[in-house]
């Protein structure tokens, strides 16, 4: 008989989950993680480049952070 397993998932809101968040719990630097995204080698967000100057704006989805590295925070602002 098949065994299945199941992982129960965090209720993901759709957070724009901040670089320097994620920067700390993967031990990575910012700009390394911003880097990674711009070269689409890492998954867990969008890179996306302001068509008037050479800035990126960043977007990492609570989802695709957790897909990613493990990582969710059900309490981001902490309760304050």
């Amino acid at each position: 008989m098949e065994q299945k397993l199941f992982i129960e998932t965090p209720s993901f809101t759709g957070r724009n989950v901040p670089i320097d968040e994620i920067s700390k719990v993967t031990g990575k630097s910012p700009t390394f993680l911003r880097e990674m995204l711009k070269r689409g080698i890492m998954h867990f967000g969008y890179a996306l480049k302001n068509e008037e100057t050479s800035s990126f704006s960043y977007f990492c989805p609570d989802k695709l952070v957790w897909e990613e590295t493990g990582y969710f925070n059900s309490n981001p602002g902490g309760g304050k």
